[in-house]
This record gives C-alpha cells, sequence and structure tokens, in this order.
C-alpha cells in the first residue's frame, strides 16, 4: 500500500463520519504521525509503500477513527497557540477558541508592561498556563486540577515546552483547598461549563472520549465554577487584578450577572471569530 491510497483508505473509511474536508485533515494527521514525513515530502514520495510497521500502525488507527475517537488521542498530540502538545484520554483536546482567550489575556497585560501572577484554573493539559507563560516570560505562572492524572500531562507539556509552571493538585470547588493557591493578578480559566441536559446534543467524538468532570455541570447549577472562581477573587485577587473565563455561548449575561452580584463591577463580554459570545474579562 502506497502512501497515497493508504490516504484514500483512511479518508474513504470515514467519510460517514467526518465531512470531506474533516476527514482530509484527519488522513494527513494520521499519516504524518506514522510515516513521520510532513506533507509536502508525504506529496513527493506518494507513491512509495509503506512500511511493514506502518502498516502495522495504520489498520488499529482507523478502527479507532471508526469508533469516533478523536485523531488527537490516537497521535497523542494536539496544536495550540503553535506548539504541540501531549494530549490522552485523561484531558480535553484544546480549542481554538481558547487560543483567543489566551491571545485577549496576553496581550492586555504586555500593555501593562509589569511583572504579574498568574492562576489558570482546571488547567488540563496545561495549555493555558503554558502558552501564557511562553507569550509572558516574566510572569509567574501557577495551574490547578481537581485530577492527578491530567496533571501529569500538564507537567509532561510543560517540561517538553520548556515553561516553568507551577502545577497544584486543588478541587476548586472545595473551599478549604483553595486556600492553599496564592495571591495572583490574573485569573484565568476554561472551565467545565456545559449542563449535563445537553448530553444528548454532544458529538460521540466528545461525548465518549473526551474527560466528562472536564466538561459538565450540574444542569440545575451551570455556574458553578465562575461562582468559585468570583468567590476566589474577592479573596486572592490584587488591586486591580483581572479575571479572564471562557463561557458557554448562551451564558454571557448570566456570567456577567454574576459577578456584578459578587461585587466585581467591570465585567465586558468579549465575542470570538464565530461571533458568538465565548469570554468574559472581570476587573476588581
Amino acid at each position: 500500500m502506497t502512501i497515497e491510497e493508504a490516504r484514500t483508505e483512511i479518508v474513504t473509511s470515514i467519510k460517514d463520519i467526518y465531512e470531506n474536508n474533516e476527514a482530509a485533515n484527519i488522513a494527513d494527521l494520521l499519516l504524518e504521525h506514522i510515516t513521520k514525513l510532513p506533507r509536502i515530502e508525504r506529496i513527493i514520495k506518494n507513491n512509495e509503500d509503506l512500511s511493514q510497521d506502518q502498516k502495522r500502525l495504520l489498520l488499529p488507527s482507523i478502527e479507532r477513527l471508526q469508533n469516533h475517537e478523536p485523531i488527537q488521542y490516537i497521535t497523542n498530540e494536539a496544536w495550540f497557540a503553535g506548539m504541540k502538545f501531549y494530549v490522552d484520554k485523561n484531558v480535553l483536546i484544546p480549542r481554538p477558541e481558547t487560543e483567543e482567550l489566551v491571545e485577549w489575556v496576553a496581550k492586555e497585560v504586555k500593555s501593562q508592561k509589569s511583572k504579574v501572577k498568574i492562576l489558570d484554573v482546571g488547567t488540563g493539559s496545561g495549555c493555558i498556563a503554558i502558552a501564557l507563560k511562553k507569550n509572558l516570560p516574566k510572569a509567574e505562572v501557577w495551574a490547578c486540577d481537581v485530577s492527578d492524572e491530567a496533571l501529569i500531562v500538564a507537567r509532561i507539556n510543560a517540561d517538553s515546552l520548556q515553561a516553568t509552571v507551577d502545577f497544584v493538585p486543588v478541587d476548586f470547588l472545595e473551599e478549604e483547598q483553595r486556600k492553599q493557591l496564592p495571591q495572583v493578578d490574573i485569573i484565568v480559566s476554561n472551565p467545565p461549563y456545559v449542563p449535563q441536559k445537553d448530553k444528548d446534543e454532544m458529538n460521540k467524538n466528545v461525548l465518549d472520549f473526551e474527560p466528562s468532570t472536564a466538561l459538565f455541570v450540574p444542569h440545575n447549577n451551570p455556574l458553578v465554577f465562575y461562582d468559585a472562581i468570583a468567590d476566589f477573587g474577592k479573596e486572592k485577587l490584587a488591586k486591580n487584578g483581572h479575571v479572564y473565563v471562557e463561557i458557554h455561548e448562551s451564558a454571557g449575561e448570566r456570567v456577567k450577572s454574576l459577578f456584578h452580584t459578587k461585587g466585581f463591577h467591570s465585567v465586558k463580554i468579549k465575542k470570538d471569530l464565530q461571533g458568538k459570545e465565548r469570554m468574559v474579562r472581570v476587573i476588581s
């Protein structure tokens, strides 16, 4: 089987699951992982045969794709903010919307021209904390997560990307545990915010494989993490400190109202590149 034949085989095998462009992109990602060749070299060598070892990797990978498993978990790779992150089933796959959150924070911090202390709540793969540290090398960055497995992944990424981040195991919903976290100038978070009742609307590749604790919140208390972040901010956020959070596209006004109720007076909702309300900035 040649490289080109393998690409056709992958696309054909998942055409009922993904749209054509996405299926082609997945095929390219899988073949780059298997052959270790960038796209331009694969095009040049598209009539060369796969090795036996490469063929042995291809079939089970296709079967995993047909089972709706995300390509990022098959290759254990995801790109975020121009950097390659290790990912597995213990962490969410980083999203482009979260890159926009990081860009917003980095742009505003750079304009302040001052050294800051940053806390990333619910760090998962560590993508937010690490990207901010790389963008703001003088910043002191902490990150916390309830999952020990996620923190292992985050530390792997911090080491491979040479980013100094202090990772702390914390159940952020537990007030006593939050007390061990430092006072900071900036809190940033992409917390769980999908109500349990919305599960039926989720794609299988998300619902069946990504960690539910990083996605879902009780349908009767969907803002539980923003409530905890607001309470923590009142205790540990420096004067004129900032909170930046990613939100459900339908929750902007409710999140804004929550922070107002907690005594924060400057709250801004920001739309993403798709025109959806997906971020909120709060100033203490």
